[in-house]
């Protein structure tokens, strides 16, 4: 997690360019914490599109006395990102997950096909009575 502030208005998460890993960056809660002010925070993550272009794109509007927090449901990301204050003073704490798939793991490849030990214990398709 960070904490985004007057004083320290943005965060970068990012990674090493050399690591051969996959990276997810998943945005869970973003909240007021203890000192905000009754004002709009306006949090915003800026990233980069399909043309690596820089866009912000708004995710979290709070204020104190309507909706000092927000779950955002696992909302993921691809590093490298940067969450920023673009209004208010905060202090906003932002909180999520990192997972790292590594490409050699047999666990990142998704298996849909049984093997043939699988494909003897199941049970013959019966057909229905009629």
């Amino acid at each position: 997690g960070c904490e985004l502030t007057a004083s320290t208005k943005s965060y970068t998460f990012q990674v090493d360019e050399e690591d051969d890993s996959d990276h997810i960056l998943a945005l869970s809660v973003v909240c007021l914490t203890d000192g905000a002010k009754d004002e709009c925070n306006v949090v915003e993550v800026v990233g980069r599109n399909h043309e690596n272009q820089e866009i912000a794109v708004p995710v979290a509007n709070l204020k104190l006395s309507c909706q000092p927090l927000l779950s955002l449901d696992n909302f993921k990301l691809q590093p490298p990102v940067t969450f920023r204050l673009a209004a208010g003073s905060g202090p906003v704490h932002l909180a999520g997950w990192h997972q790292i798939l590594h490409r050699e793991d047999a666990s990142f490849e998704e298996d849909d096909d049984l093997s043939e030990e699988e494909e003897e214990e199941l049970a013959p398709i019966m057909p229905a009575k009629k």
